[in-house]
């Protein structure tokens, strides 16, 4: 014997509410591919503040190993 499975019977008010509550609150549907972007965004930002700062340190580390020889002044 086949069991039929049940309907959900969802009224014109209820669906109302459903639509305004789902428009109110767009955050919490972000489809995947938005979050995806929203993770690679978020890991690049993270890897262009490190290359920055690796860039900073290197050039201060180079200035101070080597720094520049005085100029003979000209008379």
């Amino acid at each position: 014997m086949t069991t039929k499975t049940p309907i959900k019977v969802i009224k014109r008010n209820e669906r109302n509410r459903l639509e305004t509550e789902a428009e109110s609150n767009p955050e919490v549907k972000k489809t995947t591919q938005e979050t995806a972007r929203d993770m690679v965004a978020t890991v690049s930002n993270w890897v262009n503040e490190f290359q920055q700062k690796r860039r900073t340190e290197t050039k201060q580390a180079i200035k101070t190993l080597f720094p520049e020889p005085p100029q003979p002044s000209r008379v």
